[in-house]
C-alpha cells in the first residue's frame, strides 16, 4: 500500500492567498469599501464639514494643501464636487479655492482610478462584450487623453463612473490624470466663483459663472437626450448565427 504524500508546508496559506487575491475576491473587496464610503457620507455629510465646520484659524497655503487632500478624500467616497467646490470658493475665493478644487479632484480621481485598476479591472474585463461596450473599451485604451478629456469636459457624465469605466480600460495613469486636470477647470472654475461671489448675486461674476453652469447643464441634457434617441433608434445589432431561426424544409 503506498503511503499518502505529504502536502508542501504551507500550501494552505498558498491556497487561502490566491482566494483572497482572485479576481472576484477583489471585486467584492471594492463593492464593500464603495458601499461603505457610500454610507458614511450619507450618515456624516462631510461635504457640511468642509463648509461650515472648517476651522476659523486654518488659513494660508497649508489650509489650501489640507482641503485639497480633504477633496480628494470625499470625492473617492462619492460627495457631490460641485458641492465642495462651491465650498472651496467660499472658504478661499476664486484662485486659491480653484486651486485646491483642481487639486482635490485629480486625486480623488486618482484614487478612484487605483481602487477599479487594482480590485476591480480583473473580474469585470470578462463582461466588456458586444458592440457597445467594446467600442467604448476601445476609444478609451487607444484614444486615453482625447477621450477621457471630452468625458470631462462634458458636465452630464458622473465624476465616479468615470473614473471606474476608465480604471476598467486599458488607460494608462498619465493621460487619464492629465485630461482629469485640464478637462473639469472650466466647470469646476464656474462652481468655484459662485461659491466665492455668493454674497454678491448681483456681481457679473457670479451671473457669469451662474449662467455658465446652467447653460452647461442644459447641454448636457439635449446632448444625453440625443444620444438616447439615436441608441433607440439605431440599427439592430447583427444576429449571430447560432441565433437564426432554421429556413423551413421544402416538402418534396
Amino acid at each position: 500500500m503506498l503511503a499518502p504524500v505529504p502536502r508542501p508546508p504551507g500550501s494552505l496559506a498558498v491556497r487561502a492567498s490566491q482566494v483572497l487575491l482572485s479576481p472576484r475576491s477583489r471585486l467584492s473587496a471594492l463593492a464593500l469599501l464603495l458601499l461603505t464610503a457610500a454610507g458614511l457620507v450619507l450618515l456624516y455629510e462631510p461635504q457640511r464639514l468642509l463648509s461650515s465646520g472648517w476651522p476659523a484659524q486654518t488659513n494660508g497655503a497649508g489650509a489650501v494643501l489640507l482641503f485639497g487632500l480633504a477633496y480628494g478624500v470625499c470625492t473617492a467616497a462619492f460627495v457631490p464636487r460641485p458641492v465642495l467646490n462651491l465650498a472651496a470658493g467660499a472658504l478661499f475665493g476664486s484662485a486659491f479655492g480653484l486651486t485646491a478644487a483642481v487639486a482635490g479632484t485629480v486625486l480623488g480621481a486618482g484614487i478612484s482610478f487605483t481602487l477599479g485598476r487594482f480590485l476591480g479591472q480583473d473580474a469585470l474585463r470578462p463582461f466588456v462584450r458586444g458592440r457597445w461596450l467594446t467600442a467604448a473599451d476601445g476609444q478609451l485604451s487607444e484614444h486615453a487623453f482625447r477621450s477621457m478629456l471630452a468625458v470631462r469636459l462634458f458636465p452630464g457624465v458622473p465624476f465616479a463612473a468615470a473614473n471606474y469605466c476608465a480604471a476598467v480600460s486599458r488607460m494608462r495613469y498619465l493621460p487619464f490624470l492629465l485630461a482629469t486636470a485640464i478637462g473639469t477647470v472650466p466647470n469646476t472654475a464656474a462652481y468655484v466663483i459662485a461659491g466665492a461671489r455668493a454674497g454678491e448675486p448681483g456681481s457679473p461674476a457670479f451671473l457669469f459663472s451662474a449662467g455658465f453652469i446652467v447653460l452647461s447643464g442644459l447641454g448636457a441634457a439635449v446632448v444625453a437626450w440625443r444620444k438616447r434617441h439615436a441608441l433607440r433608434g439605431g440599427a439592430p445589432l447583427p444576429v449571430q448565427a447560432s441565433e437564426r431561426s432554421p429556413e423551413p424544409v421544402g416538402t418534396a
